[in-house]
């Protein structure tokens, strides 16, 4: 796909850093955003990119949490990212990356290809084979935090519900699909509550295919706040305080009671079918997982997150990741998470940056970081690899 871009083979980490079990050796970009042709050859240390605003460094970001489910960290369309001009007059991109399972290099690549209609579509494989996104997705766990997840607890509803179910995905890979099914059940039913006379039969028939996605989002969202519930609790008092949290929504507070799926679908669909006339009039449906909403208190001030400083919110939110990636560590047979930190350090004090870096190594992820200053990244010592971006050229510092 891509040529070796001026970037010369990675060195061997230094001895006595910890290397994570799962880890990216290679991550190669063919006219992904403004990245015409890079190719980054890592050693398993965590990888810090710094460059100007514009650089390319969030584009690698975004390359990265491609190759596990979804859209991305940025939520683009396919045709979004492709580089742009006449250096890519086919109009498709390509990723590719080597990545290290214990013993094992496993090989995935990911590319817009175009299909005999006309029409381009992702298309994914491992070691060479086609694999759909459930399959990466259970090999490849991505945790990210971006600039736009800075102020979700004072946004609204919406925002906390998608920041909470990209936690979610992470420890519960099928959660992205009940949610798909979920979203399409739902838009037929409303569709259908519009007419005059809708075919009771119909309905009954997309409100059980909303109770049953319904009712795994709810176990899998009461199952995950748990884990990352405990291990916030676990955390030693430090420069990022611990949050409490809830979940704002009957049916995960019946799945965390008593996680039956058959009770909660038929939960779900009985108020379903008994808020038709009010769906009706609404246009909308007012019942269900997709109302639910994600509670979080400043654990030490015994305050809503909502009404904490920016600062307050960052440590937070930062907090929040650091203790879902604990979680996942914890949890038998997973793998361990790659962590996306986009400018995360960029708004934090030295003390935190550094308390920052030194969690991130304790944890044994790879995790990759992005700032626009070489000094940002100082109390990293040798514990990680950094390079250079400059208008979608990379070179290893």
């Amino acid at each position: 796909m891509t040529q070796d871009a001026g970037i010369s083979a990675a060195p061997s980490p230094p001895p006595d850093v910890r290397l994570p079990r799962v880890r990216l050796t290679r991550l190669a970009l063919g006219a992904f955003r403004n990245h015409r042709e890079t190719i980054l050859k890592l050693d398993g240390r965590h990888v810090c990119l710094y460059g100007q605003n514009g650089a390319g460094k969030t584009n690698l970001l975004e390359a990265v949490s491609m190759l596990g489910p979804g859209k991305g960290l940025r939520s683009a369309s396919l045709s979004d990212v492709t580089l742009k001009g006449a250096d890519n007059p086919s109009a498709t991109w390509a990723l590719s990356a080597v990545l290290h399972d214990g013993e094992i290099d496993r090989r995935i690549s990911v590319a817009l290809e175009a299909e005999d209609d006309g029409r381009a579509r992702r298309i994914s494989r491992l070691d060479g084979a086609p694999v759909g996104q459930g399959d990466l997705a259970e090999l490849v766990r991505i945790i990210w935090l971006t600039p736009s997840m800075d102020r979700v607890f004072a946004g609204g509803a919406g925002d906390r519900r998608r920041f909470f179910d990209r936690q979610v995905l992470a420890h519960a890979p099928g959660h992205g699909p009940a949610a798909a099914a979920y979203e399409k059940a739902m838009r037929q039913r409303n569709a259908l509550l519009e007419q005059m006379r809708p075919d009771s039969a119909w309905l009954d028939a997309l409100e059980q295919k909303m109770a049953e996605a319904g009712a795994a989002m709810a176990v899998f969202r009461a199952q995950a706040l748990e884990r990352m519930q405990a291990a916030i609790d676990q955390r030693p008092e430090g420069l990022f305080p611990k949050a409490d949290l809830a979940l704002d929504g009957a049916f995960e507070r019946m799945a965390a009671a008593s996680p039956d799926l058959n009770d909660l679908e038929r939960a779900l669909a009985a108020a379903f079918r008994s808020g038709r006339s009010r769906d009706a009039a609404a246009g909308r449906t007012l019942e269900g997982v997709h109302r639910t909403d994600l509670r979080v208190f400043h654990r030490p001030k015994n305050m809503a997150a909502a009404d904490c400083s920016t600062g307050e919110q960052k440590a937070l939110l930062i907090g929040l990741i650091l203790a879902n990636a604990q979680a996942l560590f914890e949890r038998d047979f997973a793998p361990n998470p790659l962590l996306l930190l986009d400018e995360a350090a960029a708004h934090l004090d030295s003390d935190r940056r550094a308390a920052l870096y030194d969690e991130l190594a304790a944890l044994g992820g790879q995790a990759w970081l992005t700032g626009t200053d070489r000094l940002l990244f100082d109390a990293f010592g040798d514990r990680a690899q950094r390079f250079v971006v400059s208008d979608g050229q990379v070179r290893e510092d």
